[in-house]
């Protein structure tokens, strides 16, 4: 059974030859979301994630709400082990697959068919399951006899094809998602949408960051707002949606 669980967990990141006026209002003009300190060593850090504590177990699906750079991408690639925390623990059960970039991980001078192998390697499937699912990948990409081209020989509606294919291979315990996936063409974006619901709908575990209230309605159950890099609401959609929107309206009247 899937689970997750964070104690306590925060994430800095210094900013070595942070201490010119000018990187420090770069820096905020990108919006990353933490709070600017300063170390002992008089470091400019951003603080990225705040003391989160929270656990999602089998059968939930959780909304990351809250707005730019309040720490939704951060805290999922917390969860998917791209980030380790600067305190605190992670604890998950299961396998997880990460949506953020569907082409991580592809090498631009290796045909289609080596691409599935190296795509898949990454997520933590074993060659031998590769094998076995290396047909019906390539049948849903619909890409033939490019298959054995090199992939830098692909336009980019191709190699999302091809990447969005191997990623969505397999049902994971996790699945980990940046915003809703559209995936190519008009013609082959129903086939993956109705791919990517199935995928939702039967893996143990979803959270979703996404700027989309009927999204984070329709497909979760359970929803977290951030802002700052701090867990500031947690409930139902309803619930936390709630409290965001009175938050945006109360700054609207500031």
């Amino acid at each position: 059974m899937a689970r997750i669980a964070l104690e306590n967990v925060s994430l800095d990141f210094p900013l070595f030859g942070a201490g010119s006026r000018s990187l420090k209002k770069a820096f905020m003009r990108l919006g990353t979301g933490g709070r600017l300190a300063r170390d002992s060593a008089d470091t400019v850090v951003v603080k990225a994630l705040r003391e989160l504590s929270f656990t999602v177990v089998h059968g939930e699906r959780v909304g990351l709400v809250g707005p730019n750079g309040a720490g939704k991408s951060t805290l999922l690639r917390v969860l998917a082990g791209i980030y380790e925390p600067t305190q605190g623990l992670v604890e998950s059960e299961g396998r997880p697959v990460a949506l953020f970039d569907p082409s991580l991980g592809m090498d631009m001078e290796a045909t289609g068919y080596e691409n599935i192998m190296l795509r898949g390697l990454l997520m933590g499937l074993s060659r031998p399951e590769l094998r076995e699912k290396t047909a019906d990948i390539a049948a849903f990409t619909e890409l033939g006899e490019y298959l054995a081209m090199p992939v830098r020989t692909y336009s980019s509606g191709m190699l999302l094809r091809l990447a969005f294919a191997v990623s969505t291979s397999f049902v994971p315990d996790i699945l980990l998602m940046d915003e809703w996936i559209g995936a190519g063409d008009a013609r082959f974006l129903d086939k993956a949408q109705e791919r990517l619901h199935g995928m939702v709908e039967e893996s143990g575990i979803l959270i979703l960051a996404s700027h989309s209230e009927e999204i984070i309605r329709r497909l979760c159950n359970r929803a977290f707002l951030l802002e700052g890099g701090r867990l500031i609401a947690a409930g139902t959609p309803e619930e936390v949606f709630a409290v965001y929107n009175d938050q945006g309206r109360a700054h609207e009247g500031f």
